[in-house]
């Protein structure tokens, strides 16, 4: 659903180049084996395999476009609220509610280090220039105002997403760039405030910068 919703915009907006939307099917920020020093390498092996099963090779790549879901990582222990019922992480603008506090506890630690890491790198991986963007607190809210979304209400609204600005890329670089939730007051200036209080929590995007030359 990620790739439905933005793979087509981007590649109206970049039309003198290809966009490859790649899903890692995995939070690679958040797994326990990847760590600050080792998290950049871990990016380039899936660019690298990436590329391999696509026969690309580094040169054929001008710009790595990393989306990250922020999930809440710089919230607050306290904000982290045990919930015998909730099976699956329910989110909201203030806590997390879950059933194993230690594990979302932990996540966030693991998470928010190793986003600390990538968002202040400033060198190329695999020989490609490379940033990182977020989404607060995931895509679906920060695209669709939803949070909690299941499989099926994600599927559809990126299918409406898509067919709402494929056409209309004008209106999608506005939403994107002037939406009350687009913080685009420089790339540093960005990270630092999603990184404030209950910011990763709420529905906040980045993306925008991308769009203007930032």
């Amino acid at each position: 659903s990620d790739a439905e919703a933005l793979g087509v915009i981007l590649n109206r907006i970049y039309d003198n180049e290809t966009v490859f939307v790649h899903i890692m099917h995995k939070d690679i920020t958040a797994e326990y084996r990847t760590l600050p020093n080792n998290i950049i390498s871990k990016i380039g092996d899936e660019v690298r395999g990436y590329a391999k099963s696509n026969h690309f090779s580094k040169n054929d790549f001008k710009e790595i476009i990393h989306i990250v879901d922020m999930d809440g990582a710089y919230i607050p222990s306290s904000s982290i609220i045990e919930d015998s019922s909730a099976l699956k992480p329910i989110y909201s603008l203030k806590d997390i509610r879950t059933c194993n506090k230690h594990n979302i506890e932990q996540r966030n630690h693991n998470k928010s280090l190793n986003i600390n890491r990538i968002c202040s790198y400033n060198d190329k991986i695999w020989g490609v220039a490379y940033r990182v963007f977020y989404m607060s607190c995931n895509l679906d809210h920060a695209l669709y105002n939803k949070l909690n979304s299941n499989d099926e209400e994600k599927e559809n609204d990126s299918y409406l997403f898509a067919v709402k600005y494929k056409d209309d890329i004008s209106g999608f670089l506005d939403f994107i760039i002037n939406s009350d939730f687009s913080v685009v007051n420089g790339y540093k200036e960005s990270w630092d405030f999603i990184k404030q209080d209950h910011n990763s929590l709420k529905r906040f995007t980045n993306l925008g910068l991308c769009f203007k030359g930032e």
